[in-house]
């Protein structure tokens, strides 16, 4: 095919079909877990319970520290790009200090954390308990997962999507088997769950330590304390991930939000809702893979200084984006139905996700210039126009929609200022990045 002929677009599809099959990987671990909770002979409901509320509380940490792989990406993306072998090894050197720093912290304040989690989740004492319990097992491997998250961005940033993707696959099979292990074999619960996700996560570790003296052996380097530690370098680090992370928490907000405001409407508002969301996370699997190839390619063009390349690379990007929000959303028009007739047989849940269906058919139209646009930015390390753009998407745009809307149109508010918010985001993005993404200043 001609399309495959262009060297730009076979580094995208080099790079983003690792990222989607590692994307993936992520809500099968989760399956599983639930899985092995909900067979238990005895009190199932009640360890499946534990297990959400948990892995809620790490989704939420994790998620908001997830600007530590995308700092990375950006910069290893830009040394790369300017062949500075210096860069490269002190970016990765830089963010594990960061990643231990935090990991340090959440370890010797997790009595506080867990205090404050559980103050804002619901569940029964028994549930409680047991979460505590997951939560102060899991809680361990705190080093590892966030050391993940600056190999992860490291090895994306030089270019290489198929080692996260490796260690990804390897840290799931490991869990699933140490789930099966500890769950059936030594009769554990909950608690078995935990262990097994804290030793997957170490094994990942140890393989991504691997790869990078058997792969880029060249790249480590020592160097003085004077340049590991130099001043500017670590400003610039901790100012570019200080507005990643406001970014982020703004989106998680949001996405709370969304969820929180269905609860009130009603619970089946509420389960369908989130029925229905869960056709969006499939679509960002995607989404999200074109977005991470957008991270290591932009960042390559700008550490290169070839602003021709960043343009050509941006508007490829595009055209998938808009091929794959197209596919997507054709498949949902089509078999929409029938995914949620495999998803529940409630015949009321049913009839209220019809009534709703346009809302998620039409979201990957409205969201995938956001996730190319995150991807784009986050390689240039525009961070703080990204922050920005959020800021006005989340706060001028989503809310007012919400509450202005409500009061008429129910439960298609809050489906309209989701949309909104996504579109406001690609477009305030798209309108500030002559000066944010094409600037090479």
């Amino acid at each position: 095919m001609k399309l495959f002929q262009d060297a730009t677009n076979r580094d995208i599809i080099r790079l983003t079909i690792p990222n989607i099959v590692t994307n993936i990987t992520v809500p099968l671990l989760g399956m599983a877990d639930f899985a092995l909770m909900g067979h238990l002979k005895d009190n199932s409901a009640v360890y499946v319970g534990a297990i959400a509320l948990g892995t809620t509380i790490f989704n939420v940490i994790y998620m908001s520290l997830a600007f530590l792989r995308m700092g990375t990406s950006g910069f290893t993306a830009q040394a790369y790009g300017a062949s500075n072998v210096k860069e490269m090894n002190l970016a990765l050197k830089r963010s594990l200090l960061v990643a231990a720093i935090l990991a340090l912290a959440l370890i010797l304040l997790q009595y506080p954390i867990q205090w404050v989690a559980f103050q804002l989740l619901d569940g029964s004492g028994e549930v409680k308990e047991l979460a505590r319990q997951y939560f102060y097992i899991r809680i361990f491997a705190a080093p590892a997962t966030l050391g993940l998250y600056s190999f992860y961005g490291w090895y994306l940033g030089m270019q290489n999507a198929k080692i996260p993707m490796i260690i990804a696959i390897l840290v799931n099979v490991v869990n699933i088997g140490l789930n099966f292990f500890f769950v059936y074999a030594l009769k554990m619960t909950s608690n078995g769950v935990a262990l097994a996700s804290v030793l997957a996560q170490y094994s990942g570790l140890i393989v991504a330590v691997g790869f990078l003296f058997y792969k880029y052996k060249s790249y480590i380097k020592p160097y003085g304390k004077k340049d590991f530690l130099h001043k500017e370098a670590f400003i610039r680090f901790f100012k570019v991930n200080s507005d990643i992370f406001i970014r982020t928490l703004l989106l998680i907000l949001t996405l709370a939000f969304f969820t929180s405001q269905s609860a009130k409407i009603n619970n089946q508002i509420l389960a369908v809702n989130s029925l229905l969301f869960q056709f969006f996370f499939f679509f960002s699997y995607f989404a999200d893979g074109f977005a991470y190839a957008g991270e290591a390619l932009t960042g390559k063009a700008k550490g290169a200084g070839k602003p021709e390349f960043l343009k050509k690379t941006v508007a490829y990007l595009f055209k998938w984006g808009w091929f794959i929000g197209a596919v997507i959303s054709l498949v949902y028009w089509v078999a929409l139905p029938l995914f949620m007739k495999v998803m529940t047989s409630d015949t009321q849940l049913l009839s209220l996700a019809h009534r709703y269906s346009v809302w998620i058919i039409i979201l990957p139209l409205t969201s995938f210039a956001a996730f190319i646009w995150d991807g784009v930015y986050i390689g240039v390390t525009a961070s703080k126009a990204m922050r920005n753009t959020m800021i006005i998407s989340s706060v001028l745009i989503f809310l007012p929609a919400y509450y202005l809307g409500f009061p008429y149109w129910g439960n298609d508010a809050l489906w309209l200022a989701i949309n909104l918010f996504m579109i406001a985001r690609g477009i305030s993005m798209w309108i500030v990045s002559r000066k944010a993404v094409y600037s090479f200043q």
